[in-house]
């Protein structure tokens, strides 16, 4: 996996900083404790020019998981709005990943974060297609983790907090070790949760299915958004607990997120999904989405933010 490239600027508090100067101290409440809230959020760059994707929704569900937690961001949505946009005209990029950050400082010595200032950052990079871009027209091999997602009521799921993403690491690292591209987890009763950073869409007799927000998994911008499309397109759709062995015999398969964007899965845990390859309701729902981020259609819905 490459490394993340420097830009010159970061979003710190209000004002921008070098880069390089970004620190959190090694006994910050976060570092420790895992209680940073973060947004993964794409900007595309389409003939109108740059355009954040979803800027307003994946902030608001920047402000939730910190309400969950108890911390309340010292910035309004319309702040938080012109800082996004401000940091990808600041370092002169056309398109770009932005990373919204809500980090507790130093103060706190256990587990309460009151007495850690509360610090926002925002940076942005360059950054391509996360799998690859052979993997968006070709489709991905992925397999069903050994690890559990977390069940509900232990950790808040719908809150994108740092600590969440344990269990995601040990899912990707479990896939790669094995070969595969990405790992599916299930949730604790058994039924497919999500990846390790992705929602998991499959297809079934020409409908679209995908697990409910059951407290194991993320609800994800990205997921709304192929729900909307699919809803528009008139393509058939339900959410339903999933068993595992459901992913071997649909039709289709594939991830949505942030990153991912829209992948196909070809196959899982050596299986063939379909014919192997990315199948028409998966290609049909990735060409509108792709078409309307990249500024090729018209975007109907109203999901993007212009930088300028």
């Amino acid at each position: 996996m490459s490394s993340i490239p420097e830009t010159p600027w970061i979003w710190k508090n209000g004002s921008f900083i070098p880069w390089a100067d970004a620190h959190v101290h090694i006994l910050s409440h976060s570092v420790q404790f895992g209680s940073a809230a973060f947004e993964g959020i794409r900007c595309y760059n389409t003939p109108k020019g740059s355009a954040i994707f979803r800027l307003r929704e994946h902030l608001q569900r920047l402000v939730h998981s910190c309400h969950i937690y108890r911390t309340e961001i010292p910035y309004t949505m319309d702040e938080l709005v012109d800082a996004c946009r401000a940091v990808v005209v600041k370092n002169d990029v056309k398109f770009c990943y932005i990373r919204p950050m809500v980090v507790r400082g130093l103060g706190a010595i256990g587990m309460a974060p009151y007495d850690s200032p509360i610090e926002v950052y925002i940076p942005c990079w360059p950054w391509g297609a996360y799998l690859g871009d052979e993997a968006l027209a070709q489709g991905v091999d992925a397999c069903v983790s050994t690890w559990t997602r977390m069940s509900p009521n232990t950790v808040p799921s719908l809150a994108k907090i740092a600590g969440n993403y344990l269990s995601g690491q040990l899912i990707k690292m479990e896939a790669m070790a094995n070969g595969y591209a990405e790992g599916i987890g299930l949730g604790a009763g058994g039924m497919v949760s999500e990846g390790a950073g992705q929602n998991v869409f499959l297809v079934q007799n020409g409908t679209l299915i995908t697990t409910p927000l059951d407290g194991t998994l993320l609800a994800g911008i990205t997921r709304a958004s192929i729900i909307d499309i699919a809803a528009r397109a008139g393509i058939p759709f339900r959410e339903q607990a999933i068993p595992r062995e459901m992913l071997y015999t649909a039709d289709e398969v594939f991830f949505t997120g942030t990153a991912v964007e829209l992948t196909p899965v070809r196959s899982v845990d050596r299986i063939r999904v379909g014919a192997g390859k990315p199948g028409p309701i998966t290609l049909q729902v990735q060409k509108e989405f792709l078409d309307i981020v990249n500024g090729r259609a018209e975007d109907t819905f109203g999901w993007l933010t212009y930088v300028k």
